[in-house]
This record gives C-alpha cells, sequence and structure tokens, in this order.
C-alpha cells in the first residue's frame, strides 16, 4: 500500500480527551484506492474502526484490537459546486462551514459548533443549534468494510437522532452538502455568534469528549445532570465540567476508566433524582485495561 501502518500506534496523542490505549494497527491510507485495496486484502474476521479527531470519544485504557483507520489530510479536501459542498471525510466541520460561507451557500453554519470531522458527523447524525447533519446531507461516500466503493443517498442511513444505519466497518470518505443561496456577511455572522456562544458556554480549552449524554425526549441532559447534583463531581482527575454539565473533563492524568466509570456515576445519580436513563452519545470503543 501507498499509505502507512502503525503496529501500536498512539490514539491519546490525537483523541481530545488524551487518554487510552493503542490501536493494535493504526492505518493511514493515502486515498480511497489506497484504502480499498487495503480492506480488499484484510482478513474479513478483523475489525476496522474508523477515527477522525475523537472529539466525541472515549478510548478504553486496553486499546483498539484490529485496525484503527485514520484519514490522511489528502481525504479532507473542501469544494463548492452548484450550491453544494463535497468534503472529504477527514475535513472538519469548521472548515465545511467555511468554504460555504466563502461561496454564499446558507444553511451549513451549524458546522461551526461541530468539533469533528465530515466522517464523525456523518456517521453519528451529529448536531448544534437546531440543526442536525441529516439536514443538509445529499449523499455519502463509503468504502465498506470488504473494499467496495459505495455511494449511499442521504436516505439510505436510517437518520434518526445521534444516529445512523451506516455498517460496522465503513468509512466514510466524501459527502456531499446543500445548502441555500446566501449573503457571505449574513453567514459569517451566524458562524460568528454561534462560536461566541459556544466559547461562552463549553469548557473548550479543556480535555473533554464534547456532550457526553443525549438530551433526552423533553430534557436537556445537562439540566438533568445538574439537577442530580453532579456538576463538579469528581473521579480522580475526571471531572464534571463546571461550566457546562454535560461535559466531562481530564484535569490532568485521568484514566479513560475513570472517565467512563464517572460517566456511569452521573447516569446512575440522574436516574435516582428524576427518573430519566441518560444515554451515551459520546462513543466507547476499545478493550478495558
Amino acid at each position: 500500500m501507498r499509505g502507512t501502518t502503525e503496529p501500536g500506534g498512539s490514539l491519546a496523542d490525537f483523541i481530545w480527551f488524551r487518554t487510552g490505549g493503542p490501536a493494535e494497527l493504526l492505518l493511514r491510507p493515502a486515498d480511497i484506492e489506497d484504502l480499498a485495496a487495503f480492506l480488499r486484502d484484510l482478513d474479513p474476521v478483523v475489525p476496522v474502526l474508523p477515527i477522525g479527531v475523537g472529539s466525541n470519544l472515549i478510548v478504553r485504557d486496553g486499546g483498539v484490537p484490529g485496525v484503527v483507520v485514520r484519514l490522511p489530510k489528502a481525504m479532507a479536501k473542501v469544494s463548492v459546486e452548484d450550491g453544494c459542498v463535497r468534503a472529504g471525510g477527514g475535513a472538519m466541520g469548521i472548515s465545511v462551514a467555511s468554504a460555504a460561507r466563502d461561496a454564499g451557500v446558507a444553511g451549513l453554519e451549524f458546522l461551526r459548533g461541530i468539533p469533528g470531522t465530515v466522517g464523525g458527523a456523518v456517521r453519528m447524525n451529529a448536531g448544534a443549534y437546531g440543526r442536525d447533519t441529516s439536514d443538509i446531507l445529499v449523499e455519502v461516500t463509503l468504502v465498506l468494510r470488504d473494499g467496495t466503493v459505495e455511494t449511499w443517498p442521504a436516505a439510505r442511513l436510517g437518520y434518526t437522532y445521534r444516529h445512523s444505519d451506516l455498517p460496522a466497518g465503513a468509512v466514510v470518505v466524501e459527502a456531499v452538502f446543500a445548502g441555500t443561496p446566501g449573503e457571505s456577511a449574513v453567514i459569517g455572522a451566524e458562524m460568528d455568534r454561534i462560536a461566541a456562544e459556544r466559547e461562552a458556554s463549553q469548557p473548550l480549552r479543556s480535555r473533554t469528549g464534547g456532550s457526553t449524554f443525549k438530551n433526552p425526549p423533553g430534557h436537556k441532559a445537562w439540566s438533568l445532570i445538574d439537577a442530580a447534583g453532579c456538576r463538579g463531581l469528581r473521579r480522580g482527575d475526571a471531572q464534571v465540567s463546571e461550566k457546562h454539565c454535560n461535559f466531562l473533563l481530564n484535569l490532568g492524568s485521568a484514566s479513560s476508566a475513570e472517565i467512563e466509570a464517572l460517566g456511569e456515576e452521573v447516569r446512575d445519580k440522574v436516574k435516582a433524582q428524576s427518573g430519566v436513563t441518560l444515554e451515551w452519545e459520546i462513543q466507547r470503543v476499545g478493550v478495558m485495561a
């Protein structure tokens, strides 16, 4: 292959929490064809997990068995054509929103508030500020686990709140998003508003994993967590953010096990206080140490 493979490749180096064990094999493909060929030749029993920047991820301390795929910058290009934005799976949300702004395409501003990659946003139907990825996705190009390359319309992804039916081991390598014509200055102002709101309400300068739990129907997760007395709750160097209760923090030397256990403690306290069972929004992958 033309990309790189790294046995025991570190994931904590780029995961937002900066915790967790290594990948059994960390793959950085050169391009779509390189990735497809690698997966085609890989034993079908070996699990494959694509990871972007790990902004909504706990990698457990025992590491991730099988192959972890990390797309390179060459697969993060963004272009605009006919009012649609075409983005590589490795592109960041802010890059997509900025390209749309510069081309006068409105409706993608909320991606400014999503700190992950296109691949992650498409897989989990990421959303913010009243909009979801499913609202703007036209189609997605995937490299499936067996190495076949397919383009799926958005309707095939079976989107619900923070969920898609993308098959296990499939890697999002490109997505096309649709917007509406708009004024670049107005679009830019909305992006600035979103950025300022995030800065004011979220612990952006901390080692975190973004929104920890999904908002239950009729509730805000942060409010339930606050009402259960969990604001600032600690377990070792893992802490519930005092700035935004639906964020967990690594204050410095927390293990993934401590972060996950803290999350489970929060779930227990919320259940006892309100009767509501919080569902994890953060993906938890790998094996316990």
